[in-house]
């Protein structure tokens, strides 16, 4: 008899149901008796030990409980220890949850309130208690308010590839601010430029190009001395100051096409002082150039071997300082900075470069690209267009995840279907709200002591959710923890309803010294009178079993009878690796059966092309089909030449294949399930005994053949005719032709029948005539009669 168990997700031995039905009475009975659930058989000896096992295990810290040899355990389920007499106060059982901590409700407008009164996020603190292995979850709302303030730093490459661009928005910041306040009525607009770093090989070093690295240059000979960044005006909103800046802009001039660009979004997003960004807005960094930028390491072509350490270096004339010591920003060190710092980056380049800068996107969390025109003449709608699109999305992003919590997202957007695995919802309106689900399991337990916190934020907004992490990893009854407790004879520490004992004791109580061995009460460590003490697998100490240890695993049971090695196995693995050894038998995980549990339950293998399983034709066992129909075979009894369907089966792959008709005819569904070969021949040959012959009636009354075979390989084959036999239509015209011809042939045979008949009569008549001699004489008498004599002309 072999015995099967799973756990289902509560740690409990399930009895499976595809037994058959001799099995299922003994079965049951067996898995009453026999099955161990998950709690008690880890064999957990403290109350840390148990939690940890499984979620659901609880520890019964009673003192008087646990004192009946065969209900040793203090680990188990909850409604278990109570049956079993623990009181529910003595019960450590500690639940995950979350709890609240600040919920200040989600605002609708952005003004006419202080910058502190603006929720967008809800809510803004939460507790989560967490135990290892268990999880919890929580929801997060978020809603971008109508009308909130907006800080627009424009940032522009001024090197001499973009002097047209430089004219074109001399009067930018009055244009711009009169479209941007028609989506809020509170926005700053600020300025700063780059070229490149002034070494080689980024820029013209020679002593004649310092003050004007134009010299020479045909196209345009006077531009001002190369710089990496500069600020040249703190977000405000007097626009005019914008327009004022700008028109005192000279383009410059740098070796290299690539940009050092980065070097400024870096300074831009963490000067925040002195670029003057507001906490209480949105911010918006527009990147205008027409070429690539350089990139971390290329700063070592100019020498430049220390990495951006992404600190603020900005002078008292507000240019950089560091740009000829550090070299250029990594994309991490520039999305990391982006983000600190809430600040959207909008890429406004040119057609040329436009890919390159969209793959960027990936990269930098909270970044968009827009093309910009030759002359930057489309820059007012280009941020229009990209603030809309930005507005329109929200994504989560989490800071400070610590690796021992896994973290899953379920997105609720305007639709209000949940999106499994999605941080972010697209398309929305302002005002729109959007909610995520957090689900938060813990793997392990931290160090002791150890408190954790996260923060989740919508990328690019100022709002958070910080969420603080307690571990539910210790009892509260170790709390009163007592050494030396004349509970334990003194011997031993008490906690949480047992005895620690020292070194040398042994016993419930701590009541025996170690090497005490009381003959009289050796009974007590067999298992049944008769049997080996301690089933020979260990010594008898204070009237228990001391385990002895093996090099193959652990042998545990009240009476040593137990281990986890001894189960059998499969290709040399234990349980198959489909289950827990314990006490000598394999516990199958679910899907799995058998002694070893080597048996799958999975039927998904055993289902053929039809949606059947083993077509119809056998048994699914153990993952693999059994046909049990005279003649099947294959992997789920599919071929079958001699049952009686498999005519009937080949058609309607013929009619789908060749005809595209009948109850396959759908394509997916004809590729799906009908996979045979299809040859199609003018005849076919009958003369074949490995072959089957089927014929059937189409609907238009003709008759289609085809034969049935199967290759030694196994492939099945099916030989028909290319088009079906159908009766020839007779021919109008041939017809009338055939018929007038049959009237007239007739009419022609009666004719000479008619004069047949006459012939032969006359024929007759004259025989008779001439074989009658009186006749003759007849008619000479008759013949002299008619004659006669003219007389008239004897006399003349």
């Amino acid at each position: 008899m072999f015995l099967f168990h799973h756990h289902d997700n509560k740690g409990r031995t399930v009895c499976p149901s595809y037994f058959s039905k001799q099995l299922v009475t003994l079965y049951r009975f067996s898995c009453f008796c026999l099955s161990l659930n998950v709690c008690m058989s880890g064999s957990a000896t403290s109350c840390e030990e148990c939690l940890l096992i499984h979620p659901n295990c609880a520890w019964c810290a009673q003192e008087d409980f646990g004192q009946v040899r065969t209900l040793n355990s203090r680990c188990d389920f909850s409604q278990n220890l109570q049956k079993r007499g623990c009181d529910a106060p003595f019960i450590e059982s500690p639940r995950s949850g979350s709890s609240l901590l600040q919920s200040k409700p989600l605002s609708s407008k952005g003004s006419g309130v202080t910058q502190y009164d603006v929720i967008q996020i809800y809510p803004q603190k939460i507790s989560l208690s967490l135990r290892p292995g268990d999880q919890t979850s929580f929801e997060v709302q978020v809603r971008p308010v109508e009308d909130y303030p907006v800080d627009l730093y424009y940032l522009m490459d001024l090197s001499l590839s973009m002097k047209d661009d430089l004219d074109t928005i001399r009067n930018l910041g009055t244009k711009l601010a009169e479209e941007m306040r028609k989506l809020t009525s509170n926005f700053r607009l600020g300025f700063g430029s780059f070229v490149d770093k002034n070494i080689s090989p980024f820029s013209y070093t020679a002593p004649k190009y310092q003050d004007n690295p134009c010299n020479g240059y045909k196209l345009f000979s006077n531009c001002v001395p190369t710089f990496d960044f500069r600020h040249l005006l703190s977000l405000t909103d007097k626009v005019d100051r914008f327009n004022e800046e700008v028109q005192k802009q000279m383009v410059s001039r740098n070796r290299d096409a690539p940009e050092g660009g980065f070097d400024a979004i870096l300074q831009a997003a963490v000067c925040k002082e002195k670029i003057g960004w507001r906490k209480e807005a949105y911010h918006l960094l527009v990147f205008a150039t027409d070429d690539i930028p350089h990139l971390a390491l290329d700063g070592k072509l100019g020498g430049l071997v220390h990495p951006h350490d992404g600190q603020c270096h900005l002078n008292d004339k507000n240019e950089y300082s560091a740009a000829n010591k550090m070299d250029y920003p990594s994309l991490a060190l520039l999305g990391e900075k982006l983000a600190e710092n809430n600040i959207f980056l909008i890429f406004a380049v040119t057609k040329r470069h436009y890919v390159l800068y969209k793959n960027l996107t990936a990269l930098i969390p909270g970044t968009t690209v827009e093309i910009l025109d030759q002359d930057s003449k489309n820059i007012i709608q280009l941020i229009v267009n990209a603030y809309n699109n930005i507005r329109s999305k929200v994504e989560l992003s989490v800071w400070d995840h610590p690796e021992d919590l896994n973290l899953a997202f379920t997105a609720t957007c305007q639709d209000g279907q949940p999106l499994t695995g999605l941080r972010k919802c697209a398309d929305l309106k302002i005002g729109d709200t959007v909610s995520f689900n957090v689900t938060v399991d813990a793997r392990e337990c931290p160090p002791k002591g150890t408190r954790k916190s996260f923060t989740i934020r919508p990328v690019g907004f100022k709002d958070r959710l910080e969420v603080s992490v307690d571990y539910h990893c210790d009892c509260r009854c170790t709390y009163f923890t007592k050494t030396n407790s004349s509970r334990c004879n003194s011997a031993g520490t008490y906690s949480c309803g047992m005895c620690r004992c020292e070194p040398g004791y042994l016993g419930v109580r701590c009541e025996c010294e170690e090497g005490e061995v009381d003959h009289q009460h050796l009974s007590a460590c067999r298992e049944a009178e008769g049997k080996q003490v301690c089933s020979g697998r260990g010594e008898c100490s204070c009237n228990q079993c001391l385990c002895y240890e093996s090099e193959f695993g652990k042998i545990y049971g009240t009476f040593c009878e137990c281990d986890d090695f001894s189960c059998a196995r499969h290709k040399g693995i234990l349980c198959s690796g489909h289950g827990e050894c314990h006490c000598g038998e394999c516990k199958c995980h679910a899907g799995y059966i058998g002694d070893n549990c080597n048996c799958s339950t999975e039927t998904t293998s055993c289902v053929s092309d039809d949606g059947k399983i083993c077509s119809g034709r056998g048994s699914c066992v153990c993952g693999r089909c059994q046909c049990t129909e005279p003649g099947a075979f294959g992997d789920t009894c599919e071929k079958c030449p001699t049952c009686p369907d498999a005519c009937g089966t080949k058609r309607e792959c013929i009619e789908c294949r060749l005809f595209n008709s009948g109850r396959l005819a759908d394509n997916q569904t004809c590729q799906r399930m009908c996979k045979d070969e299809i040859i199609t021949m003018e005849t076919l040959k009958t003369d074949d005994s490995n072959t089957v012959q089927c014929v059937y009636k189409t609907e238009n009354d003709c008759v289609m053949k085809f034969t049935y075979s199967e290759h030694a390989n196994g492939q099945s084959v099916l030989t028909a005719l290319k088009e079906p036999e159908c009766a020839v239509a007779p021919n109008a015209m041939t017809v009338l032709l055939a018929v007038v011809g049959s009237i007239l042939l007739m009419g022609i045979m009666l004719l000479a029948l008619w004069k047949l008949v006459i012939t032969i009569h006359d024929h007759r008549e004259f025989a008779r005539f001439q074989s009658a001699p009186h006749l003759h004489a007849q008619l000479d008498i008759r013949l002299k009669q008619l004659s006669y004599c003219n007389t008239l002309h004897g006399n003349g």
